[in-house]
């Protein structure tokens, strides 16, 4: 059985983290499945890890769709010939498939003020082959709807492993901007407050680790403890 502490890579020009997390291994074969979270750039520097570690991708989870954290998806699944489920939660599912292209220009048009960055860089996106809503299970991973960063944000939570993948709805003292499209700060509120505080459905334990999309890992205790965030990222 692999360690289940996630492989870090930080990838493309705004830093995003992509994280490969070991699932357990199948008896008899090479190969140890993973789930690779958030690919956002550099698809030859993830695959290039994957081949290392000898993992390769069952799934491929997006917290939300914005273009930093899904770029190297097309490489990737033309490298794993498809096989990958890809999953996004249902509200993001436009940043997918045959008219993504045009909601990602639309959103670096808004955060740069042109979509430079998104053309020099675009290859045509695959349809989801899973879309996901709260309390789905991917793996050993469950899924929590954390809207605000964007509306189907996302986090993948494993209690048993105590960790929890953030995206860009909480970072180590911060939280995702709600100024891109779709982006709406009660929600993001709503979203922090249910992490830190817990609702009716979870209270995540304080030591539970938190792998955020940029930055540095923290826990929910930390963040707790900074209650009123005092500044707002990426």
């Amino acid at each position: 059985m692999h360690n289940t502490l996630p492989e870090t890579l930080v990838v493309g020009a705004l830093a995003t983290n992509c994280y490969l997390y070991p699932l357990e291994s199948v008896p008899d074969t090479p190969l140890c499945p993973c789930v690779v979270i958030d690919p956002g750039a550099d698809a030859g520097v993830i695959i290039t890890r994957l081949e290392s570690l000898r993992w390769y991708p069952r799934y491929i989870l997006l917290t939300h769709g914005h273009f930093d954290h899904l770029a190297a998806l097309p490489t990737l699944l033309t490298h794993y010939d498809g096989k990958p489920e890809v999953a996004i939660h249902e509200a993001d599912a436009a940043y997918l498939g045959t008219k993504a292209r045009q909601v990602h220009r639309h959103s670096f048009i808004a955060f740069m003020g042109d979509s430079a960055y998104v053309d020099a860089l675009w290859e045509d996106m695959p349809q989801a082959t899973r879309l996901v809503v709260e309390g789905d299970c991917v793996g050993p991973l469950r899924v929590l709807h954390l809207a605000g960063h964007s509306p189907g944000s996302a986090g993948f939570y494993d209690e048993a492993a105590g960790l929890l993948f953030s995206g860009d709805t909480l970072f180590k003292d911060g939280f995702g901007r709600v100024d891109l499209p779709g982006g709406s700060t009660k929600a993001l509120v709503s979203s922090l407050k249910r992490l830190c505080i817990g609702d009716d459905n979870y209270f995540i334990e304080e030591h539970t680790v938190v792998y955020p999309g940029h930055g540095a890992v923290t826990t929910i205790g930390a963040e707790k403890s900074r209650y009123h965030w005092p500044k707002q990222t990426c």
